[in-house]
């Protein structure tokens, strides 16, 4: 664990408790940082919410902008999850903030959780550095997540809403979708990506109930692959653009999404091409060619990819990806999985099931699932299954047993150890 993760741990409560009163006595007690932000645009839903961000920043600092951003969960490192103005905070800067924080609630604010400790700090960072934009995160929800302090928004934007994390947002899509359409503000144009009917229909009554104008993917705006490129439609203009860098059918809808608030940022197209060809997100179908790992399938002639998709949702979206490499040039695929206890491994083996992949179950730090229990669940879905005790090991026998294409996805905490081996995978 990263020194900057260890010291908010110990001094945090770790539980996720969604309420917005201790974040509002938090930022109260430093002065309301998040109202002193830079122009916001504040960034909810299940799937993609991360890769659109990093969509609208690489646009954005195209267009000569100086950008900050706050997403969760970092992979390796916490400092991943401050950017200020192009470039991650560091350790001294964080804990002098840190230092802050912990002087509020030593005086008497009431005791903030890792997550809202962190957003405040961010919001603190944020505040004092000077930036033309500030794109921020949900963490998780949207009504009573810690970002949702923020009252005055130049742009929400709502990626694809699905079912995750259950236990905290309920098993209904259309209540999952109003958690989410909790930061639409009055005044502030919202940003919607395509959603199936229910949940489109929670945003929408919930932005007539606070005045929120809407653009929609789908009906003002869409976009699509096409001629080995992308290409934009709204109601004014037509955009021929690059493919994004992005690995991944999904990621022509994300985006889309992040050229509609581009264009409503008012940045130019030739902004707007040079950050889909600069795009950079780790662990979203990202090709890893260096560390241990990756040098091993360099080795032995295959291809690996890192995705941290988890939910089944995610799990589609990486079969449709896996699908259009394979239609492309067709190789032995494997599967390196491993997951949360609490997630819905079911359903993510249901959207791969018709892969042909063979799987191997690892597990990693933390709450993980048993790798023999999510065997038996990819079994269940019709995929041969392997437990392994580590991803070494999986990696090993998937490239004996001749896997060409190889990922290794369930989890970002996965995909962070897999990237904290060597320092060269490591985000920056």
């Amino acid at each position: 664990m990263d020194p900057i993760s260890e010291r908010l741990r110990q001094r945090h409560p770790q539980r996720i408790d969604l309420s917005l009163e201790r974040m509002r006595v938090l930022c109260a007690g430093l002065g309301d940082p998040q109202d002193r932000l830079p122009p916001v645009v504040h960034v909810a839903g299940t799937n993609g919410k991360g890769s659109t961000v990093a969509f609208i920043r690489a646009i954005a600092e195209a267009a000569g902008l100086r950008v900050h951003t706050y997403t969760s969960p970092h992979l390796v490192r916490f400092n991943e999850r401050i950017r200020l103005a192009g470039r991650l905070i560091d350790d001294e800067a964080l804990n002098a903030i840190l230092d802050r924080i912990e002087g509020v609630i030593d005086l008497g604010g009431s005791e903030a959780t890792v997550f809202e400790s962190a957003t405040a700090a961010a919001f603190v960072a944020m505040s004092e550095t000077p930036a033309d934009l500030a794109i921020v995160e949900v963490g998780l929800g949207g009504v009573l997540d810690a970002t949702n302090v923020i009252e005055r928004p130049l742009l929400s934007v709502i990626a694809p809403v699905d079912l995750d994390h259950a236990e905290f947002l309920g098993d209904s899509l259309h209540g999952v979708a109003v958690e989410k359409a909790g930061i639409l503000k009055a005044g502030a144009r919202g940003l919607i990506a395509r959603q199936s009917e229910t949940a489109m229909a929670a945003i929408e009554a919930a932005a007539r109930a606070v005045r929120a104008p809407l653009t929609v993917m789908g009906v003002d705006f869409d976009a699509w692959a096409d001629r080995g490129g992308l290409s934009f439609q709204d109601q004014e203009r037509f955009l021929d653009l690059p493919a994004p860098a992005l690995a991944g059918p999904h990621q022509i809808d994300n985006a889309g999404l992040a050229i509609a608030v581009a264009l409503e940022l008012d940045l130019p197209e030739s902004a707007i091409a040079e950050g889909l060809r600069s795009v950079r997100w780790p662990a979203r179908m990202q090709r890893l060619t260096g560390g241990p790992f990756g040098e091993a399938a360099q080795a032995a002639d295959a291809e690996l990819w890192l995705d941290g998709g988890h939910n089944p949702h995610a799990g589609a979206a990486l079969a449709l990806a896996l699908a259009e490499r394979q239609a492309k040039a067709s190789r032995p695929l494997a599967l390196i999985v491993g997951m949360l206890a609490n997630k819905d491994a079911g359903g993510f083996f249901a959207a791969l099931s018709q892969s042909g992949a063979a799987v191997f179950t690892v597990p990693f730090d933390g709450a993980a699932a048993e790798p023999e229990a999510l065997a038996a669940v990819a079994r269940g879905h019709g995929l041969g299954a392997t437990p392994c005790a580590s991803v070494q090991e999986a990696l090993t026998r998937a490239l004996r047993l001749g896997a060409g294409r190889v990922t290794i996805c369930g989890s970002l905490y996965l995909a962070g150890e897999v990237l904290a081996a060597a320092r060269e995978t490591w985000p920056d």
